[in-house]
């Protein structure tokens, strides 16, 4: 037999040592690391973002006036209004051919601006502006106020609006107008109405001079129903705001567009 081997392993021992300039380093810069990670990101801080845009889009207001301009202008520049304005027109020439042999003494009743007459031209000049009083010297650049505008008597028909005025004279119905123009724009109103083709209507109502009412609706509904006193059936009403066909008397009411001012 050879010699005895010895089965168990020397044990080496563990000597203490220094840490090399290269691993002090490299444990200061882990440690500047970890320091780094954990503290919060000046991004991420709630006070250097500021609110929440949540909270801007919460805020609630109305439609910026600027920009309703440049769309009511461009509503109408682009033909858009006139198209629109037709359609009504047209639903309205379709009803009264169909129910003016149906009735006896037909009427129809129309409001005057921005149903039978445009003022585009006052509108642009005043920038949308109801501008009532002041004088209107300053044409084409502007201001004009509206009624020595009316008193010039220089508004443009409404063509669709005229062809159904002469459709109703023709086809025997009687032709009423009814405005918030006030009775000193009398004369001025009928010679633009007669001008640009308004001939032959029945009467021409107007605010009695030195009345005010709060809404058309007040003066126009005791209108119609006089005219309905009268004996005459009105079979439709036309106009270009909400008040002036509530109120009734009328079968039925055409509401032709204007996003350009509202008449309460």
């Amino acid at each position: 037999m050879g010699p005895a081997t010895s089965t168990e392993e020397t044990a080496v021992p563990c000597l203490p040592h220094s840490p090399s300039p290269n691993q002090t380093l490299l444990a200061v810069t882990l440690l500047a690391m970890l320091a780094a990670c954990s503290a919060p990101s000046p991004l991420t801080d709630p006070a250097a973002v500021g609110p929440a845009p949540v909270a801007i889009a919460a805020i609630s207001q109305p439609a910026n006036v600027g920009d309703a301009k440049r769309a009511a202008r461009a509503y109408h520049d682009s033909g858009a209004y006139a198209r629109d304005l037709a359609v009504v027109v047209t639903e309205a020439r379709s009803w009264l051919n169909e129910r003016t042999p149906q009735v006896s003494r037909p009427a129809l009743v129309l409001d005057i601006d921005e149903t039978a007459l445009s003022n585009w031209e006052v509108i642009q000049r005043d920038d949308f502006g109801r501008i009532i009083g002041g004088p209107c010297r300053a044409l084409p650049e502007g201001p004009c106020g509206w009624a020595a505008w009316d008193l010039l008597g220089r508004d443009p028909a409404l063509q669709p609006t005229l062809r159904l005025f002469q459709q109703a004279r023709a086809s025997g119905v009687s032709v009423f107008f009814i405005t918030g123009r006030p009775e000193s724009q009398r004369s001025a109103t009928e010679r633009n109405l007669r001008n640009v083709g308004y001939d032959g209507y029945e009467h021409l109502f107007m605010v009695p001079d030195g009345r005010s009412y709060d809404s058309a609706v007040k003066f126009k509904t005791p209108v119609r129903a006089g005219i309905e006193r009268l004996g005459h059936k009105i079979i439709a009403n036309v106009g270009d705001q909400p008040s002036d066909l509530e109120g009734g008397y009328a079968e039925r009411s055409f509401l032709l567009p204007n996003p350009f001012y509202r008449v309460p």
